[in-house]
């Protein structure tokens, strides 16, 4: 049985960092919608001719650490349905406090293309066939940043969060044997109440950057020979980097041992590389789902699966497609038996990669790798620091989730 596992308006302030001899300019603001002026999250933002990159958070924020020498590049901002943005290094650098930068949604610009069409079965096969030719032939060591969090109700009662390193296999097929994540530096904030102790174990952890990257992991989604127990349908076509996808969506049309996911692909219309992949577990069985995500719970205790989704999506670098972004969310509740009453709790987990060596000196050692049994808040501390990351490149905090970490830190 299978184991399911689970950054348009630029405001931008900078400051100066010296690192190793290497200046850096932090680069920092907000993303939104020009024509509704609100924001976008999860727009990925990347530093051109470099592999340095984030994402905005929920509130459309970010900030991005650039080595001096890199300035001139610019930063290039990029999100579904919107014209893609690149900001000049000489907008960086001249001193202003705010820039403010404008981007239009792509829909005008659909509607002017000839619409693409074809048979989305087909179209779905024909982008299995070509991964090996569209994303990497060659080891890839990525620096990733990871969060997760734990909320009950609307409370957060656990914040974990590393930089870790994964390596990527070469993409000639679609199974991760190989493929390591360790962690390079981490901390935790778990609420000491008992009532908020989270006694079960979901499959999750960094080591999802190997099992949510469905283009390299068949398991995960389905491959040639599994699409016959899907229906698929052609949607409305969208904008990925100013490059236009199908947008195919997919449904399980039979039961299987194991829950199957339903959700959309976005496949690029040129080369028919996945660039995006949002999927959705099918909750119709749930002890089938339960028996998929949750690896160890207590006895007497009840677990009841209400959501598991994801988004999975990747970027396209000199040709070859490259792992960009993974979120994944899983709700749930749980209650003891003979107790009256249940608890709702939502674990969600972003990872980000900021950064990526394309002929790596240097490879994970598996004495050092975080496995996919493990819990990661059981292998960082209990440390948080104002300049925690120091250089690195993060998902910045929401309000909401820094004010989240100030109760908690209050509450240890």
């Amino acid at each position: 049985m299978r184991k399911l596992f689970f950054l348009l308006l630029v405001c931008c302030t900078s400051f100066v960092l010296t690192v190793n001899g290497e200046t850096l300019v932090t680069i920092s603001g907000t993303i939104k919608n020009a024509k509704n002026k609100k924001v976008i999250e999860n727009v990925s933002l990347t530093v051109p001719g470099t592999n340095i990159g984030t994402v905005t958070n929920a509130e459309g924020f970010f900030s991005l650490k650039i080595p001096g020498s890199n300035l001139a590049n610019g930063i290039k901002a990029e999100q579904i349905g919107f014209q893609s943005k690149l900001l000049s290094g000489d907008e960086l650098s001249n001193g202003e406090k705010e820039l403010t930068i404008f981007l239009d949604p792509t829909g005008k610009v659909l509607k002017e293309l000839v619409v693409l069409g074809g048979d989305p079965r087909e179209i779905v096969e024909m982008a299995l066939e070509r991964i090996p030719e569209n994303y990497s032939g060659q080891d890839n060591l990525f620096e990733g940043f990871y969060r997760e969090t734990v909320q009950k109700g609307n409370r957060f009662i656990s914040v974990s969060e590393a930089m870790v390193d994964v390596l990527k296999k070469p993409y000639k097929m679609r199974f991760t044997d190989g493929e390591k994540v360790s962690i390079r530096k981490g901390r935790k904030l778990i609420s000491p109440r008992p009532a908020d102790t989270l006694s079960v174990k979901l499959a999750g952890g960094p080591f999802m950057a190997v099992m949510l990257d469905v283009v390299k992991n068949g398991d995960h989604l389905f491959t040639i020979d599994e699409m016959k127990y899907f229906d698929f349908t052609m949607e409305p076509g969208a904008m990925i980097d100013d490059r236009i996808h199908y947008a195919i969506s997919f449904k399980p049309n039979t039961s299987l041992p194991y829950p199957l996911n339903k959700g959309t692909l976005y496949i690029d219309g040129e080369n028919l590389a996945l660039s995006r992949v949002e999927f959705e577990l099918d909750m119709s069985d749930k002890n089938k789902v339960t028996r998929s995500i949750l690896q160890k719970k207590p006895f007497g205790l009840r677990f009841k699966p209400q959501e598991v989704s994801g988004v999975v999506t990747y970027k396209l670098v000199d040709g070859k497609s490259y792992l960009n972004y993974i979120n994944s969310k899983i709700k749930f509740k749980c209650d003891w038996k003979k107790r009256l009453f249940s608890s709702s709790y939502t674990t969600n987990s972003e990872m980000v990669m900021v950064d990526r060596d394309d002929r790596p000196d240097r490879h994970l050692k598996l004495k050092d790798t975080f496995g996919q049994t493990k819990i990661f808040s059981d292998v960082v501390e209990n440390y948080w620091e104002k300049d925690f990351w120091e250089d690195y490149n993060i998902i910045e905090p929401t309000e909401s989730l820094e004010k989240a970490v100030d109760k908690l830190k209050k509450s240890i």
